[in-house]
Formats: C-alpha cells, structure tokens, sequence
C-alpha cells in the first residue's frame, strides 16, 4: 500500500511536527498542497489543542495529523536541580534573572484527557514521539478509525512498533533537527544515519516506511524512495515559510552561516534534540549530565532564552534545525510541499 492509499494523501510528503515553531497554519497549508500537515500538541492546552483542531476543520476537508509525546513523567531530584542551577548560575548572574523560576511551557504526554477531546474531532493520523501510548489508549485512538504512526531512530524500535500494529513508522535518522524520537534505549552512539536507517528498517519490517532527517528537496526525496521509503517526513525546509511560527532571532540564525553547525544536545529540555550550536551549546557543551529529565530541564534555560531575547540574543535558545537547511527558503508551505514531491513525481 503507498502512502497516498494510506492516508488519503496526493504526495508522499509529511510535514514534521514541529512544538514551538508551527501551529495549524502550516498543517492546513501542506494538507490543502496534497501532503500530509501535522499538528504539534505537546504543549497545547486542552483549550489551545480545541481552538487549532477548530481551525483545522474549518479550512481543510484534508487528510491532517496531529503529534503527541509518550514519555513518563519524571521523578524531580532535588540534588539534580542543584547541579543544574549551579551549572547556570553565571549565566543567571549576567542577564540578571532570578535563579528560582516558574516552570515554563509543559511538554505533556499523551493521556485519557487528550484522547477524550480529540475523540471530538476524530482526526484521520495521530502520531507520537517517544514510543507509543498504553494500549487502551491507542485503542481509543484507533476507535475512530484514526491511522497510527510513530518514530523509531533503530531498526530495533522500528519492530517493536511494528509488533505492535502502527500503520507506519518513521525512520528518524541522526540528521532530523528537534527531539530524537528515541525510546528503547537513551544511548546515543545507537543512532544512525537517515539513509543508513530507512534500508534496515525497510529490510526488517513489512510496515510503511517513512523517511526522515536531512531531506529538504526533490533530490532528497527521490533517494529516500529509491531505498524503499513510501515517503518523507520533513521538518527543517518549512521553518522560513511565512506559515511557520518561527521566531525573528531562529529564522536569522537559519539563515547565517552558522545553520551549518548543529548537534544533539540535551539542555534546553533534558532530552537529546538537534539544533543549532549557539553560545550555551559552546560553552556547556552539547550534552550535560546536570541538565534535569525531560522536561524539567526547560524551566531554568527558558528564563535564561527570554531574557537573552530581550536583549536580541539567541544565545540560549533552541535553535531546531536538522543538519540539511539548504532547503529552508522563504517560499508558502504549499509551493514547497510541490516542490519536493517532484522527487516522487509528483
């Protein structure tokens, strides 16, 4: 089966679900371009999740998707705090912010309450980030005929997600900017390459495979599916596109020589995700055994990025990217969306 027959999509191309950078817009401009637009509901409210799903509804007869984390909770350590505050404290001091901050933005998992309220709008793909949801969920999801797919960045987390059932999976390679969707292990060095990724995991599971990371034009796309890919996911090639939420300083840096360099760090959220090396990235490096479990991370390094942003700085915020932002342009969602299915003939 393509991915067309699947979703009852025109074009192989899923837009990538993007929290912090995109709302319903850029969902809705790439479902009525003939791909598949994604809504990112991490950390919507349930009031927030109710009025983007309206608006979906309301400018598309489209086939869309919504996003949802699956990850547990964690258990807050006091002593993981402190190491964390004290590995911020010099920043705190420069910009002149309270080291005690409210916790910022939740990035809340998938739970009875979202289940009950998107079983209202009965969206046609739900997707998750961090594994899958407890079965009786997931079942509630499927009750309305929904098509379930997930994130797996090893062939490993590729047959366990086919074990249990998803429509399809997508292979996220090294080079996706944002949150590794990674689930069956936290180490690092398990992580390959998107191309490397997509051939095992089309070898090793009958599940449709969507490629992900890296792909940002025709050329991209076309390859993908010559491995066996029934489609790309792509995230990076829309954050210019005037749909995108996507925030001055991000979209400066994207455009600068330094959307050259990114990499996998854990301190903005406690959870590994690419973006581009900035000022904290440099200076803590990318990964830091203080940084708290995701999200607790978050609250301390978000007060540090808006009082940097006052200031016009970038210097501690996550700048999402994935390794290829050749393909990030300033063009509408839909052109774009065309654009790269002409990789798939489209």
């Amino acid at each position: 089966m393509t991915l067309q027959q699947l979703f009852g999509i025109e074009l192989p191309i899923v837009q990538a679900p993007m929290a912090g950078v995109q709302g319903s817009a850029l969902a809705v401009a790439v479902s009525n371009a003939g791909g598949l637009g994604s809504l990112p509901c991490a950390m919507l409210g349930a009031e927030a999740l109710r009025q983007e799903l309206a608006a979906i509804r309301s400018q598309t007869n489209r086939p869309y998707n919504v996003n949802f984390f699956c990850h547990a909770p964690p258990q807050a350590s006091a002593a993981r705090d402190a190491a964390w505050r004290d590995a911020l404290a010099p920043y705190f001091a420069e910009l002149g912010v309270e080291p005690e901050v409210p916790a910022g933005p939740a990035r809340v998992p998938f739970d009875a309450a979202a289940a009950e309220l998107l079983a209202q709008f009965r969206p046609p793909v739900v997707s998750f980030h961090f594994g899958l949801p407890a079965p009786e969920l997931l079942a509630r999801v499927r009750g309305w005929g929904a098509k379930v797919m997930s994130s797996a960045t090893t062939m490993d987390e590729a047959v366990w997600l086919e074990e249990r059932g998803v429509d399809a999976i997508i292979a996220q390679g090294l080079e996706a900017g944002g949150h590794r969707g990674m689930f069956l292990s936290e180490d690092l060095a398990r992580q390959v390459g998107t191309f490397a990724l997509v051939r095992q995991v089309v070898q090793a599971v009958k599940t449709p495979v969507i490629a992900a990371g890296g792909i940002a034009d025709a050329q991209g796309v076309a390859a993908a599916l010559a491995l066996g890919a029934a489609g790309v996911q792509v995230g990076t090639a829309y954050l210019l596109c005037p749909e995108a939420t996507t925030t001055p300083l991000h979209r400066q840096a994207l455009k600068s020589e330094a959307a050259r360099v990114t990499a996998v760090t854990n301190l903005f959220t406690g959870r590994p995700a690419r973006g581009i090396v900035n000022r904290v990235i440099r200076e803590l490096g990318p990964i830091s055994a203080a940084a708290p479990a995701f999200p607790l991370a978050a609250a301390r390094m978000g007060a540090l990025r808006a009082a940097a942003e006052r200031r016009g700085s970038s210097g501690f915020s996550p700048l999402w990217a994935g390794q290829n932002t050749s393909g990030c342009r300033e063009v509408p969602a839909a052109l774009l969306t065309r654009e790269l299915a002409r990789g798939a003939g489209g």
